[in-house]
């Protein structure tokens, strides 16, 4: 592989903090749910869907939200050339128990609809009018080394030019994102190297 990529920008949301571009931008202690809440009303997100979201689509959905702000990928790039490549540990099991509660009752369709991982990434497809390649893998600890891979991978063999990739997980108000936004374009001031020690580095960034 003769081309280099480059992260030009990263949000991580975990344990009430907000990181962008590896600078703290906010804080403030509240229970998982009023903590999204929060950050949407914050930073003046509006999205009529926003609030009939599941909380894992809340998080990665304000992950990109902050993560794309200011980089209008839109004008850069065709919808079919930005993908998405996302992960985490639990898929779907919050919304999956909670859905499961539901039937003895009546089974809501409300919930049902998020009972897939990748219904995130169709979230922030519909908000940010993405087409491109997309997958959702479950671990169960976060893999920088088969991201990386995988990333360069479509890259490499498809017509991708952009590629926001990370983990989104959300389970029992233990939640973490860490999104990165991939290209091949190296200008910004915070871009770095695409490699696996520098994901591993941005997921570790609230501990140091």
């Amino acid at each position: 592989m003769d081309q280099t990529y480059y992260i030009t920008a990263d949000c991580l949301i975990s344990g009430n903090k907000v990181f962008k571009n590896q600078k703290l931008i906010f804080e403030q202690h509240e229970n998982a749910n009023a903590f999204l809440e929060e950050i949407y009303s914050r930073f003046g997100i509006t999205y009529s869907k926003f609030h009939k979201m599941d909380q894992l689509c809340k998080l990665g959905f304000l992950s990109a939200e902050l993560l794309l702000s200011g980089k209008n990928i839109g004008e850069k790039y065709n919808e079919a050339d930005i993908g998405i490549v996302l992960s985490n540990s639990h898929g779907s099991l919050d919304v999956d128990l909670r859905y499961a509660k539901t039937i003895k009752s009546g089974a809501s369709p409300a919930l049902f609809v998020y009972t897939l991982p990748n219904i995130v990434i169709g979230e922030i497809s519909i908000r940010h009018r993405i087409k491109g390649e997309n997958a959702f893998f479950v671990f169960k600890n976060f893999d920088g080394n088969f991201i990386t891979e995988y990333v360069n991978n479509i890259f490499e063999n498809s017509q991708t030019k952009c590629c926001i990739c990370g983990w989104v997980d959300y389970f029992q108000e233990d939640y973490r994102a860490l999104l990165m936004l991939v290209e091949a374009d190296n200008s910004g001031e915070n871009a770095l190297p695409f490699t696996t020690a520098n994901m591993i580095k941005l997921n570790q960034q609230d501990h140091e």
